[in-house]
C-alpha cells in the first residue's frame, strides 16, 4: 500500500508542476481566462493528502511496534 501511494504521490507531482507551467504561460498572455490559474488546486490537495500519509507512517509503525512489544 506504501508503495502505491509514494508512486502516485510522485506522478502527482510532476501533474502539479506541468500545469504550474501552463498556468505561468497562460497568464504570460494578453487575456487569460481566471478559471486556469485554479487548475494546480486539485494535485495540490492530492498532494496534501498523499504527503501528510507519507509523513505521518513512520510515526504510527513505531507506535504499532511499541504496541506489539509492550503487549
Amino acid at each position: 500500500m506504501s508503495k502505491r501511494i509514494r508512486t502516485f504521490h510522485r506522478w502527482t507531482s510532476l501533474v502539479f508542476v506541468a500545469t504550474v507551467i501552463v498556468c505561468f504561460v497562460v497568464v504570460a498572455q494578453d487575456d487569460p481566462a481566471e478559471w486556469v490559474l485554479y487548475t494546480p488546486l486539485p494535485p495540490l490537495f492530492l498532494l496534501m493528502f498523499s504527503g501528510l500519509y507519507l509523513f505521518a507512517m513512520p510515526y504510527t509503525a513505531k507506535r504499532r511496534n511499541r504496541r506489539r512489544v509492550a503487549g
